[in-house]
């Protein structure tokens, strides 16, 4: 294979010269360090050769080897850089070796960000695999305690006992304990019902918006089960008693009244509780929750007439007092779900309006310098 030249416009030194000439050139003075002509200037920062006033195209210096075995010569050989705004940069090493040998080697610093894209996205990777597997830890583990706890309700009676038997007196028994709990300690009864059924809500409305089984927000989960647990189930508690107070008649009008009461009073009081107790724990300002509770009152009262008129004619006209927090927390898993839905949405875009005023705040700013 023949030698390879490099490519220069006014004859530059082939690279078909011997290494002895190299090696005689490279300790000349005026070789190493030449005076160029006042029309000949060399402009290492862009990279652009000006030799007898002709602008040459910009170009890569890589080192090459011939493959000859015959003739076997160490070169250079520039090729033009198609890239606009690339980096390069020349190291020079084995200069002044014992056989004159030198090398340039050119990298280009788009081959280190490429490095550490990979290894940031190796990363994020590998922390969604940890969040998910402490999620699906969390799922699987209170899954397994709740069916536990149900069904071993009898296991101090099931000596001799068939499992047909432990699935037929397990839901009663159940039953059972929760009215034992609800006359021994009825407000912790009712806030640790309201505390499962928000965090299972929430859980519902991460699926609805589209993100994976388990790869929800737990901070958002613990958020909403906390405001069902210490507010609703308590407040849910002392309203019932008092709504039982406000109308003991028993005409035929005393339940589409506590209905219109509780769509109008009580459901106004408590999604103004339920936004603003979120937005204190998402630590957000008072003026922000303030906006957030003006834009979101009259869309979510008239949202729950949809749905809660027709809930409360079982639960005003079936449902005994002590039992109608549970019933209404079954209809509180599809009423969680829009809550949490639309609240988390409106926090989100206001989040973003905030990042895209700021940022359109700071491009004149940017312009001027």
């Amino acid at each position: 294979m023949a030698a390879l030249h490099a490519i220069s416009p006014h004859g530059l030194l082939p690279l078909s010269k011997t290494k002895k000439t190299i090696s005689k050139n490279l300790q000349n003075p005026q070789f190493l360090s030449p005076k160029l002509p006042k029309n000949q200037t060399f402009s290492r920062n862009k990279q652009t050769w000006h030799l007898n006033s002709v602008i040459q195209e910009e170009l890569d210096v890589i080192p090459v080897q011939s493959g000859d075995s015959v003739d076997q010569q160490e070169g250079m050989v520039a090729i033009p850089v198609e890239r606009e705004g690339t980096e390069l940069a020349a190291q020079v090493s084995g200069f002044g070796g014992s056989d004159g040998q030198f090398s340039f080697e050119g990298f280009s610093s788009a081959s280190s960000s490429g490095i550490d894209g990979e290894s940031i996205e190796r990363q994020s990777e590998s922390e969604r695999l940890i969040d998910r597997t402490i999620n699906a830890m969390i799922v699987l583990g209170a899954g397994t305690y709740a069916i536990t706890k149900l069904l071993t309700i009898d296991h101090n009676y099931w000596h001799g006992w068939t499992l047909f038997e432990i699935l037929r007196y397990a839901p009663q028994h159940n039953w059972s304990a929760y009215e034992e709990a609800l006359k021994t300690n009825p407000v912790l009864a009712k806030m640790m019902i309201s505390g499962i059924v928000y965090s299972l809500g929430d859980w519902i409305a991460q699926c609805y918006e589209g993100k994976p089984l388990f790869e929800y927000d737990r901070t958002r989960m613990f958020r909403s089960g906390l405001v069902g647990f210490t507010l609703h189930g308590s407040l849910s508690h002392y309203y019932y008693q008092f709504c039982e107070e406000l109308f003991p008649f028993q005409d035929w009008w005393v339940v589409p009244a506590k209905v219109a009461f509780d769509q109008t009073l009580w459901a106004a009081a408590w999604n103004s509780i339920y936004f603003t107790a979120l937005g204190f724990l998402r630590l957000e300002s008072p003026a922000s929750i303030f906006s957030e509770l003006t834009a979101t009152f009259w869309p979510m009262l008239t949202a729950g007439w949809k749905l809660w008129p027709f809930a409360h004619l079982i639960t005003y006209g079936v449902i005994p007092v002590e039992q109608r927090l549970l019933w209404v927390d079954c209809v509180e898993l599809i009423w969680v779900t829009i809550l949490s839905t639309y609240s988390n949405e409106k926090s989100e875009a206001r989040i973003s309006e905030a990042a895209v005023e700021a940022s359109s705040s700071s491009l004149p700013s940017s312009s001027e310098e």
